[in-house]
């Protein structure tokens, strides 16, 4: 590229891949532009304030120029994760409608991500329409830099998250013979550096270029690769009887993946998804070593702890307890969340100050008597306990003991995140955020928890109820305990 840093456009940037790569474009230097259907979807992302946002949707072409103008470089990173009548029409429909405005734009080049599998095979309908998509894109005119992958691991991907579940959730399953198949799953961070790579390569123009990562293997070799990984142990039986209709219910009733998303997705694992020509990828991107599928695992089960976690994939539960106390139990990367939320009559400071005030002598504020029992049966197991009280009465830093939570981050007067050092069948957290909100103060209380195998699963579910009233109580009294802190006014 020239010295000019280049105009680049991003579309599908509110999902898995666009998400992840729009902050990577930034940190080259590019100036990124965010084409959104729906651009209040993109609140909150820490990237926002550096991208241009243009409101515009692939499937309606009048609203493209304004997107595609001045653009030097465009990623199309769209496709449709459920199926329906017609979706492979829709998809090159749109493809084929932003070539043309590309080409009229005047954009040198559109990188797309398309998915592995062999055109002269019999590809399912979603691997079919994610190749036609690409050749749709090159009909305009406008070079395409296609890439190809299989399986991407990642935290969030729904490939991999459909692996983790099932994995976690049953020591034995019974599968179709899809898990025979094999695939060539690639890292996330492999898939990111070759989409920010091309920028740097013209000469990948007009070329489709196969990603995988360093191993072969199974579908069933994942989840044996991914349990190994976890240090648990899986029993897998395949049976010729389960076919994709049956496969999607399974998976729909195991995991949080809908059925409508899990059966193209188990339709498409009849094909074999593997690079069949590496050479061209090596060729352009020599600099680029992708990881061996362990070691993807790794890097995306790094994601589970507290401070990592996006709180987007879907609601389990959402309900709301009076005007003030609002209670949301939600699944994302492996980990379950249960946040409350209500409003303090309070500054944050003392709302802040109340909840570093938590446990030591001053016990917990609420049912006490269940707080001192779940430390007495830590100890019987070997556990810390509640033995360790806490440093201070009154101030917290990060490192601290606190009974049995470990501080993990403190933030006055905004954040505290505790880290739980009792013994359970997982990891667990427990966060504390203030957030100024008109002339009070939002307490956000959650309670966060990765569990480890089908035990930690049934953990959860055992005590939600439990920790459902304990924690319900303990947003409101720590709410009282803060607004008490409120000074009276003075006489008249």
């Amino acid at each position: 590229m020239d010295d000019v840093a280049p105009v680049v456009l991003v579309t599908g940037a509110t999902g898995y891949v666009g998400g992840r790569l729009v902050p990577r474009l930034l940190a080259t230097g590019a100036r990124v532009r965010v084409l959104a259907r729906d651009p209040a979807r993109l609140a909150g992302r820490a990237w926002l304030p550096s991208v241009d946002v243009v409101a515009g949707d692939v499937l309606h072409p009048e609203t493209l120029p304004a997107g595609l103008a001045g653009v030097d470089v465009a990623y199309y990173l769209v496709h449709s994760m459920r199926g329906g009548p017609d979706f492979e029409r829709r998809d090159a429909e749109a493809a084929a409608a932003f070539g043309r405005a590309a080409r009229a734009a005047g954009v040198a080049r559109i990188v797309y991500l398309g998915g592995l599998g062999d055109a002269a095979t019999e590809l399912s309908h979603h691997l079919r329409s994610r190749q036609e998509c690409g050749a749709a894109l090159a009909s305009a005119g406008v070079p395409v830099t296609e890439f190809r992958a299989g399986v991407i691991v990642g935290s969030g991907s729904v490939s991999f998250e459909m692996v983790r579940y099932l994995t976690e959730r049953l020591p034995a399953m019974v599968c179709p013979r899809w898990v025979s198949t094999r695939a060539q799953p690639i890292a996330i961070r492999d898939v990111l550096s070759y989409l920010v790579a091309a920028l740097e390569v013209p000469e990948s123009a007009g070329r489709v270029v196969e990603l995988g990562g360093a191993d072969v293997l199974t579908y069933g070799g994942m989840m044996q690769g991914y349990a190994a990984v976890r240090g648990l142990r899986r029993w897998l039986q395949t049976v010729p009887v389960l076919t994709p209709r049956l496969s999607s219910y399974w998976v729909h009733l195991i995991t949080p993946i809908p059925a409508d998303i899990a059966r193209p997705l188990i339709d498409g694992l009849r094909n074999e998804v593997i690079v069949r020509d590496g050479g061209v990828a090596r060729r352009l991107f020599p600099g680029i070593e992708p990881l061996g599928y362990a070691e993807a695992v790794r890097l995306a089960l790094a994601r589970l702890k507290a401070s990592a976690v996006e709180t987007s994939w879907s609601d389990a539960l959402a309900a709301s307890r009076a005007d003030r106390d609002v209670v949301t139990l939600t699944q994302r990367e492996g980990m379950t969340l249960e946040r409350r939320e209500i409003l303090v009559a309070a500054t944050p400071d003392a709302t802040h100050r109340t909840v570093c005030g938590l446990g030591g002598a001053r016990g917990w504020p609420a049912m006490g008597w269940a707080w001192r029992l779940r430390g007495a049966l830590d100890r019987l197991v070997g556990g810390v306990g509640m033995r360790r009280g806490r440093r201070h009465p009154d101030e917290l830093r990060a490192g601290d003991a606190l009974d049995f939570w470990r501080v993990e981050a403190v933030e006055p007067p905004t954040l505290l995140r505790l880290r739980a050092e009792m013994k359970v069948p997982g990891e667990a957290w427990l966060e504390f955020e203030t957030r100024p909100e008109g002339a009070g103060t939002r307490l956000v209380q959650t309670a966060l928890f990765a569990p480890k195998g089908l035990w930690g699963h049934v953990y959860w579910t055992l005590l939600y109820p439990f920790h459902a009233l304990i924690f319900g109580r303990m947003v409101r009294r720590l709410a009282r305990t803060a607004e008490a802190r409120v000074p009276a006014p003075a006489a008249a």
